[in-house]
């Protein structure tokens, strides 16, 4: 019973962030390709108090969850509970992937971040995609 709260409280956490949160790897890089956009990976732990942290702080900035939903695809996998590709690290967590519509790793990080950090990682993935097409 505590398991299920625990997702339950999870799952809410997520949702309240004001974003849709598919998990498909697969269907995400198809819709990156077609609306040219970059997929934005956050793979976490259901036990992770740290990506909790995440969740419930930077992911809830409205300026943030703005920029997620328009220059973004935004997936999010929990490596208890999804499939997760090989080419994902899953130890430690929370990590950050931003990955182009073929599959290449623009930028990747690490831990929490606060919504200055989590921006510039935005602006560096967006920076390496244009640099990559150039």
């Amino acid at each position: 019973m505590k398991k299920i709260a625990f997702v339950l409280m999870l799952v809410g956490s997520l949702l309240a962030s004001g974003i849709n949160w598919p998990h498909d790897y697969k269907e995400a890089l198809k819709k990156a390709k077609k609306e040219d956009k970059i997929v934005y990976v956050l793979l976490t732990s259901d036990s992770c108090r740290w990506c909790r942290k995440f969740e419930n702080t930077t992911l809830q900035n409205k300026q943030i969850q703005k920029r997620l939903q328009k220059d973004f695809i935004a997936i999010h996998i929990s490596r208890d509970r999804h499939f997760v590709p090989k080419i994902f690290e899953t130890t430690p967590v929370p990590r950050h992937y931003f990955v182009d519509g073929n599959g290449n790793i623009l930028y990747e990080s690490l831990g929490h971040r606060g919504v200055t950090c989590f921006n510039n990682f935005m602006d560096n993935a967006e920076e390496k995609l244009e640099f990559n097409q150039q």
